[in-house]
């Protein structure tokens, strides 16, 4: 099974920060992708849940 990565719609830009999301429940940065952060479905609704709702912020 491959696993097919998307990345963010908010990526790029001057700044040249890339994140990239699996469906598998996981996400890496485009500058490392030998490294992936696997959280699982679930955790990773919440996380993107909470960053849509700006709920991160210090």
């Amino acid at each position: 099974m491959t696993t097919r990565w998307k990345k963010s719609s908010r990526s790029g830009g001057a700044s040249n920060n890339c994140v990239e999301v699996a469906d598998v429940g996981a996400f890496r940065d485009t500058k490392n992708r030998a490294v992936a952060l696997v959280v699982g479905r679930p955790a990773l609704a919440r996380l993107l849940d909470a960053v849509r709702r700006d709920l991160l912020r210090p």
